[in-house]
């Protein structure tokens, strides 16, 4: 039987991004997320339009998306409740956020060099996307309450980097969703994927007839170009 509710939050279950990038005196920030989906090799992250991450992707117009697998949680949750920004801006010290500068120590992720922008990889993430920033939006505009206050930034990937332990076997081009095991946010708490539950027919579709043009305009991309 259904009943009506009015949870404070619809997070009904999307993978944890780390996002990387290069905050204005140079040193990197990372910081966790899940407002995030993909359609084809374009990317839609939502954020508080005051916190430093959409900040730096807006001036820099690059990020890396890491995708953490579950073993990993343990490292995501020590960013928890932490922001590059200094201050803290109130509505983050309302939920108990506290400033921390360097956000690869605190977790002890590793930062690797990029090839086509100048936000580091993780170098602990099967999945690191580097990505360069499509498009601005702004989210409830119409309402004033929230006008200004929420964003999402369209992101095209221009670079895959996959470990091979995740690639289907005899494959080059394509990961093995029994083999991964992304991190998953769910109501603020950590799961995993079990095991594939039913054949899907959608999967029968070869996936070399979802490629676009963006793989086309990602081979262009040639050294780290781009303004940090």
């Amino acid at each position: 039987m259904h009943v009506t509710i009015e949870p404070g939050i619809l997070y009904f279950g999307t993978p944890v991004v780390l996002i990387s990038t290069v905050n204005p005196n140079g040193s990197f920030n990372l910081a966790p997320m899940s407002s995030a989906f993909w359609l084809g090799w374009r990317c839609v992250l939502g954020f508080a339009a005051n916190s430093l991450t959409p900040q730096n992707m807006i001036r820099t117009g690059h990020c890396v998306l890491n995708l953490p697998s579950v073993d990993l949680a343990a490292m995501v949750d020590r960013l928890a409740l932490t922001t590059g920004t200094d201050p803290v801006p109130e509505s983050k010290q309302r939920r108990g956020y506290r400033h921390h500068a360097d956000k690869f120590g605190l977790s002890g992720f590793t930062a690797m060099p990029s090839e086509t922008v100048a936000s580091p990889r993780v170098r602990e993430c099967k999945v690191e996307l580097e990505a360069v920033i499509e498009a601005t939006h702004g989210i409830a505009d119409n309402d004033p309450a929230l006008r200004g206050r929420l964003l999402t930034l369209e992101v095209r990937i221009q670079r895959v980097h996959i470990d091979r332990s995740i690639l289907k076997d005899n494959e080059t081009d394509r990961i093995d969703p029994d083999k991964w095991r992304p991190l998953i946010l769910s109501f603020q708490e950590f799961y995993g994927l079990g095991e594939k539950v039913h054949p899907s027919t959608l999967g029968t579709v070869p996936e070399a007839l979802y490629r676009g043009p963006d793989i086309d305009r990602a081979r262009l991309a040639e050294g780290r170009t781009l303004s940090s």
